[in-house]
């Protein structure tokens, strides 16, 4: 195991006697039965391009594409948002440093007139299969030697949980929130700039509270 890895392990095993200590171990689990809307999300494979970006060359970005359609009863407002997390400790929120040159890129790539990027997807997501959206999101890369991803999409699910804690440098007592997310893990043999497009399949996805 590198350095950097043991870092990260360290750092995990840090929070988690953190949280223990602040009076909650883990969060709690999504309802089995949801009682709050809820939309259906068909998370696509993960991919790794390679783009050209102005002054900066070469650079690595992941992306992916996902179809959400709403059968939840009523019309809803749609703004999600997706995070990408490393077994390196690194977490990148999609969209974030990744220039406009290389969201047009990637959607001339992919040629499909329906694809959506993540700002023209945001608005009203009406009812019916006839109503579902194709969605693109980038993440930058940052350490190339990973083996673990995993991406968190909220803003599918109205569910959220209050969890109280008590923070151990005032000794007072804090509430945060947590909302239903879908997670989805990806293994990642191999170096990610020999991989290509080669898609990088689901290893597990589920309803998680975050």
């Amino acid at each position: 195991m590198t350095r950097s890895r043991l870092s990260a392990a360290a750092a995990c095993v840090l929070t988690i006697l953190t949280a223990t200590a602040m009076g909650f171990s883990r969060p709690p689990e999504p309802d089995p039965l949801p009682k709050r809307w809820q939309l259906d999300l068909d998370v696509g494979p993960l991919r790794v391009a390679s783009v050209n970006v102005e002054d900066k060359g070469s650079q690595l970005f992941y992306y992916l594409t996902y179809r959400v359609t709403n059968n939840s009863g009523q019309d809803l407002t749609f703004a999600p948002i997706f995070e990408l997390g490393t077994d390196e400790g690194e977490l990148f929120r999609a969209g974030k440093d990744v220039p406009r040159s290389v969201r047009q890129e990637l959607l001339g790539r992919l040629n499909n007139p329906l694809l959506e990027g993540q700002i023209s997807i945001l608005g009203t997501l009406l009812q019916g299969k006839e109503n579902a959206k194709d969605g693109l999101v980038i993440w930058p890369v940052g350490d190339i030697d990973v083996d673990e991803i995993s991406v968190y999409a909220a803003g599918f699910s109205g569910e959220t949980a209050k969890v109280e804690f008590k923070d151990l440098k005032t000794g007072e007592t804090k509430e945060v929130t947590l909302r239903k997310s879908y997670m989805v893990r990806y293994d990642l043999p191999g170096s990610l700039e020999r991989r290509g497009s080669t898609p990088i399949e689901a290893k597990t996805e589920r309803w998680i509270m975050r």
